[in-house]
This record gives structure tokens, C-alpha cells and sequence, in this order.
């Protein structure tokens, strides 16, 4: 199914986010615990890109066998940073040969190998580029593209960073998934400027279950996300038991949740990664209310 179909569905969807391994090694017990997030029925499941693209060909895979055995739509993240047009071309015939409808493009993380190069050579310097490509390729794909609700680390401000998106809209996204964040109001303030701005597509929330501790300084580094002080004192009370912080972890990700459905938003997606025991306890926390 594509995404932009699922979207206009006037229901309340959840869906998981999952990643291929690091090594291959690691594939069999990878693609198990993606297999299970599968059988939760989620709306749809999300397949990163392998870093760097190492290990990009499991995307592919993993997202094909949800698909194919589970019947659970399947989005494929696809990243562009110092691809070369050949490659990505590639790739997404790839994607098309396998039935895969539904595309997240995104740049991908600078690397500190990468920011160290010239990068003036590249063949795409922003995900819109990549954006253009997939239109162009003549394959109908669903295309979906990362925000920021505050601001991405590389934006000098917000009102350039919106312009930005903008831009990635009318090259062809249909939807955009959110980076993750931890207070609400940082939400919905930004999809007012937005819609401001003129972007209408869908806008998918992305939640993170912080589970430990040592999650949070990552998380905050990837994302430069806002940490409320009620979230600080959750982790300076539980933050040394592995258990109470996997515990309060997902409620105060449920409770985020709960929060948006009430707002009127219709599309959760949760950065589950590859936890399927996280995944089925925030679905049943809210099994009465997505029904």
C-alpha cells in the first residue's frame, strides 16, 4: 500500500521504524527481531539505510520480507550522501523491481570521514536532489522526507529551515516524517508555521522511547532536541535501574502519544528501532485507543 493512500484514511495509525545490521553476521538475528515488530500488525514498518551505505542492500531485504510475508507495508529509507547518480539510479530500480512503493529520501548523516572531504564534487548535496531524481526516474513511487519541528542542526534559522522543506514538498514528497522530539508543544507550534508556509502534506510525529540512560545524549546529539524537565527528572529518578528506566521510558513515550491522537493527529510513527518487546508494549498501552 502506499503511504499517502494510509494517510487519508480518517483513522489513527501507528507504525515501527527498524534498521539493518551493522555486519552480516548479524542479519539472522536482525531480521527476526524485525520479523517480530512485524507480526504487531503496525500500520507500516520504516527500514533505514545501512551507514554509509555499507550494508544498504539489507534495507532492501528486510523491507521485501515484511512486505512479502507479514503483508505489512514496508517504507525503504533510500540516502544520497556522496552517492553517485549511477548508484542511486540503481537503486531505485532496485526498489521498483522488488515492489517496494513507498521511498524515504533522505541525505544522510555527515560522517566525520565526510565532513572532512570536499564535498563541491558531489552529485547531491541535499535530499531535494535526490528528491528530483526519484520523480524523474519515471517509477510512481511515494516519496517522504525528514523534518525538524525545531530546528536542524545545520539550519541557521527556522524560517530558512522551512523554506528548505518547502522545497523538498514541491519537488515531489507527499508526506514527512518528523525527527524525533521531547515535548509536544515544540509540535505543534511548528506545524502552524508550516502550514503558514503553505506545506499541507502530511506530517508524521516521530517518537523515541528513551529506554536507558545512556540514549539520551546521542539522541540529543543527532536531533539537538529540547529535553523537558520533567523528562530530566524522569531519568535522574530512574536512570540507574535498567528496569524502572525501560519502564517510565515507554510511558512517557505513550504518554506523548496519547497526547498527539488527542490533538487531532491521526499518524504516529515510533523510532522503535529494533526492539520488538518496546514496539508490542507501547501498541498494547494503546490497544483501546487505535482499536
Amino acid at each position: 500500500m502506499r503511504l499517502d493512500d494510509l494517510f487519508n484514511q480518517n483513522k489513527m495509525h501507528l507504525s515501527f521504524e527498524v534498521f539493518p545490521p551493522k555486519t552480516d553476521t548479524a542479519f539472522e538475528s536482525v531480521k527476526r527481531a524485525t520479523e517480530e515488530i512485524a507480526t504487531l500488525r503496525p500500520s507500516f514498518v520504516s527500514v533505514t539505510y545501512g551507514a554509509g551505505g555499507g550494508t544498504s542492500r539489507y534495507t532492501l531485504e528486510i523491507a521485501k520480507n515484511i512486505k512479502k510475508n507479514y503483508g505489512v507495508p514496508t517504507l525503504a529509507h533510500l540516502t544520497c550522501v556522496s552517492s553517485t547518480k549511477d548508484t542511486v539510479r540503481e537503486r531505485i530500480v532496485q526498489m521498483h523491481e522488488a515492489g517496494i512503493e513507498n521511498i524515504m529520501a533522505l541525505r544522510g548523516d555527515l560522517t566525520p570521514e565526510l565532513e572532512a572531504t570536499d564535498r563541491s564534487g558531489w552529485a547531491y548535496r541535499h535530499a531535494v536532489d535526490l528528491i528530483h531524481d526519484i520523480k524523474e526516474s519515471g517509477y510512481d513511487f511515494c516519496i517522504g522526507g525528514a523534518c525538524y519541528p525545531e530546528i536542524h542542526p545545520e539550519s541557521a534559522n527556522q524560517r530558512d529551515d522551512i523554506k528548505y522543506l518547502k522545497e523538498k514538498v514541491d519537488a515531489g514528497c507527499s508526506f514527512l516524517t518528523t525527527q524525533m522530539f521531547f515535548d509536544n508543544n515544540l509540535l505543534y507550534n511548528f506545524l502552524y508555521k508550516i502550514r503558514e508556509a503553505g506545506i499541507t502534506v502530511p506530517v508524521i510525529p516521530g517518537i523515541m522511547p528513551i529506554t536507558n540512560a545512556n540514549q539520551i545524549e546521542r539522541a540529543i546529539k543527532l536531533s539537538g532536541s529540547f529535553v523537558p524537565q520533567r523528562f530530566k527528572a524522569l531519568v535522574d529518578k530512574f536512570g540507574h535501574s535498567p528496569d524502572a528506566m525501560k519502564q517510565a521510558g515507554i510511558a512517557y513515550a505513550t504518554d506523548q502519544i496519547i497526547d498527539l491522537f488527542a490533538n487531532g493527529i491521526l499518524n504516529v510513527h515510533v523510532y522503535s528501532m529494533n526492539k520488538p518487546d518496546v514496539a508490542a508494549s507501547i501498541q498494547g498501552n494503546l490497544s483501546s485507543i487505535i482499536g
